[in-house]
Parts: C-alpha cells; structure tokens; sequence
C-alpha cells in the first residue's frame, strides 16, 4: 500500500522510495507520455508514479491556491487529489487523457470543499505575494513585467464568477483545449467557450 503523501506538497522525495518497486522508466525519457507512465505506476513501478508527480505538480498546486487563495487549503486539497489518483491506479484506463482525469479529480475536489463552505474564504493579506513566489515562467503573471500588474491580474481574476475563472484557469495555465475542458467541469464545449469568452472580455476590459 501506498504511503500517504507529505505535509507540504512540492516535496516528492517523500513519496515511496523507487526501491520499492522495479523503476521502468529512467529519467532520461521525457517522450514518456502521462497515461503510459499511469499504467506502469498501476502495475506496481512506484518510480512511473514518482514521475508523473513530478510533472503535474507545480500546475496542480497552483491551479489549487488560485481557486482557494489559501496555502493551508490549497495543501490539504492537493494531497486529497493525489491520495485519489493513488486510490483509482488499479481501475485507471487511458479512457481520457491523464491530465483530464486528475484536474476533472481536482473539480470535483473543489465542488466538495465549495459546497461545504457556501462561500468563498476572503484572500489573505498577503495573497499576491504568495502568487508571486510561485511564478514558473508558463504562467501569466511571469508575461507581465511588473509587481502591480502582476496584483492588477490576480485581482481580476478573483472577481471573475467561479465557472468563469476555472475555465480560464484551465486554458491559460493548462492548456487545455475546449473539449477536456469540458470533460473536466462537466459543462458542454459551447457552455466552455462562452464561459471562457466572458472572462477574457472581463479581464480586458480590467487590465485595459
């Protein structure tokens, strides 16, 4: 059985050792894709699993903290997802693409948590820094040049409805065609576009 996985989340060396299982997969093969490396860890390579977070954590957790603004919860929600992908390795089939399933994991994961509260938590004092120290160079705040735009873009997207914010989220920072966007929120391709399309007008015409 797996071990759970570690209090803070951008930490994977205390996932499993590679030891614990043969490692099929040697670091130098990036062409790898996800839903291989998913059947490998499901057939018991510990070291496949190791890369796959490897790969998706940064982006998960912070799609996790834009939504909830919270590090604490972000935490706590980014482990609850990884603890799923761990729990469904033995029914997992590539039916979908890898990153589809875990951030369609990760909606549904935010819905639970949405639901509980029935409201959004207000952003702690210091939200922007948060964000900021996060930046990985593929997001948008590292195209834009400077610390004020940066808080400018963050605040936009706060006040962008949920659904609004989530597809724009998944686009931007996932780059997730329309149609896994779909398959992640359960919305239709139209819903997606129009959802996506007002939140770019909205965020134009803030930053403008």
């Amino acid at each position: 059985m797996s071990r759970p996985l570690a209090t803070r989340p951008h930490r994977p060396a205390l996932f499993p050792p590679a030891a614990a299982a043969r490692t099929l997969w040697p670091v130098e093969m990036p062409d790898v894709s996800d839903e291989a490396l998913m059947l490998a860890y499901a057939a018991g390579d510990v070291g496949a699993f190791e890369r796959l977070y490897a790969r998706h954590r940064q982006k998960l957790y912070r799609h996790l903290l834009r939504q909830l603004r919270d590090n604490a919860l972000a935490d706590e929600l980014f482990q609850d997802v990884w603890q799923r992908v761990i729990a469904a390795r033995g029914s997992w089939t590539p039916d979908a693409g890898f990153a589809t399933w875990l951030y369609t994991i990760a909606h549904h994961r935010l819905g639970d948590h949405w639901r509980a509260l029935k409201h959004r938590p207000a952003a702690p004092a210091d939200a922007e820094e948060r964000l900021a120290r996060l930046a990985d160079g593929q997001t948008p705040e590292r195209v834009l040049s400077d610390f004020e735009r940066r808080r400018q873009l963050q605040l936009a997207l706060d006040d962008l409805p949920t659904e609004q914010r989530e597809v724009l989220l998944l686009r931007l920072e996932q780059d997730m065609t329309l149609e896994e966007i779909g398959q992640v929120t359960g919305a239709g391709r139209e819903t997606v576009k129009s959802r996506l399309r007002y939140a770019m007008d909205k965020l134009r015409t803030r930053l403008a």
